[in-house]
């Protein structure tokens, strides 16, 4: 099954634009909101507060009922440090794979939603389709977030929203939340022959970073489980560590960012707690030395869990459009639980495999990009009068 050469040249398009999350996205935007002016659909851009960047929201058909979003993130993660054997920014087609830094996650499912727009605009259109297409969904979903809120406050907004992550065309009905935060630990500095003079901040530090391992030591041992899952329990990660300047000064700072990716049944505000509250037991230790030690707690990001229901429509609607009997649930977060809490009932189904995501060499099989038209147009005929 071979994708139609617009397609190709489209996913060949997006790639060559540089949107690693650090960078802007508006050239991408402003490409997309060209193209799609020509087909006689106009755009609607919200901005970041310093105007470097913008989610891009349009509506091919009428504008006056529901209908369905179809939406995507255009930002990709960095490819710094990575071995590639192409230009990660130039598509390149090799033994029926596209290569390029998103081609998998996830511009390819733009591609062909834009590649396959005149298509739609030739039917009678009954029920619109919306494009979403947002920017730093790679740093913690936060641009999709004004959109969204943009979105449900208006009293006619998308009865529906199909996510096009990477899920090999799957429909996934749920996912798991992510919570991460940096603490900062404050302690006090001090020759190191003179240990008990000073607050060792990377020692307290290291005590609840011990803590967060017993945490994941008891989901995975211990659960809830969720077999559907994989991992099929919440875990816990601490990723970063920093602290200390030479051996022989007692650290006076430390910090480190940990992570709950959580199953939809674990509060992850409960599990933040828990930890502040084994944190709040070493302060004595501290203030004994000096009352200014202590703890600083900051969110790095939270992306809620999805968890829409199997005999929900947009359910059973991606489901009757993949020939699925089922859909599936997934480890990784998207923008589809903001959507959910936005009013805006999601599933995730796009093309390509999550397992080429942030790697080097990242590519999408061809069929998948078959398959994705295929669903597509499907989805166009659901559409029609």
């Amino acid at each position: 099954m071979s994708p139609r050469p617009e397609s190709i040249a489209m996913i060949e398009r997006l790639i060559a634009f540089d949107t690693t999350s650090r960078n802007s996205n508006l050239e991408l935007i402003e490409f997309v909101q060209s193209y799609l002016n020509d087909l006689g659909v106009e755009s609607e851009l919200v901005y970041n507060q310093q105007r470097s960047k913008a989610n891009l929201y349009a509506t091919l058909g009428p504008d006056d009922t529901g209908g369905i979003a179809l939406s995507g993130h255009t930002d990709v993660v960095p490819v710094d440090g990575q071995k590639w054997g192409s230009d990660p920014f130039k598509m390149v087609k090799r033994d029926g794979q596209l290569f390029g830094r998103g081609t998998s996650d996830m511009k390819s499912f733009i591609a062909v939603c834009l590649a396959l727009a005149p298509e739609f605009l030739k039917g009678s259109i009954k029920i619109p389709l919306h494009f979403a297409f947002s920017y730093d969904e790679e740093i913690g979903c936060l641009g999709v977030r004004s959109l969204i809120k943009r979105l449900s406050s208006r009293e006619v907004k998308p009865k529906a929203c199909i996510i096009g992550e990477p899920t090999m065309m799957r429909v996934v009905r749920a996912h798991k939340g992510k919570l991460s935060y940096c603490c900062k630990v404050s302690g006090l500095e001090s020759h190191s022959g003179m240990a008990h003079l000073g607050v060792n901040a990377v020692e307290a530090a290291a005590e609840v970073i011990a803590y967060l391992k017993v945490m994941a030591r008891r989901f995975r041992d211990d659960g809830p489980f969720d077999p559907e899952m994989s991992p099929p329990y919440t875990t816990v990660h601490t990723g970063v560590v920093r602290g200390g300047t030479q051996l022989n000064i007692v650290p006076k700072s430390c910090e480190f960012e940990f992570e709950f990716r959580h199953l939809p049944e674990d509060d992850p505000v409960a599990l933040l707690k828990e930890v502040q509250d084994f944190a709040a037991t070493l302060l004595p230790e501290m203030h004994a030395v000096s009352v200014n030690t202590g703890f600083h707690w900051e969110r790095r990001s939270h992306i809620p869990e999805l968890n829409t229901s199997e005999d929900s429509e947009v359910v059973q609607l991606a489901k009757s459009l993949t020939g699925a009997n089922t859909a599936a649930k997934v480890g990784f977060g998207t923008e589809a639980g903001l959507f959910e809490q936005g009013g805006m009932p999601a599933v995730v189904c796009g093309p390509g495999s999550i397992e080429q995501a942030h790697k080097p060499d990242e590519f999408i099989a061809l069929d998948q990009v078959a398959q994705c038209e295929k669903f597509l147009l499907r989805l166009f005929r659901h559409c029609w009068a």
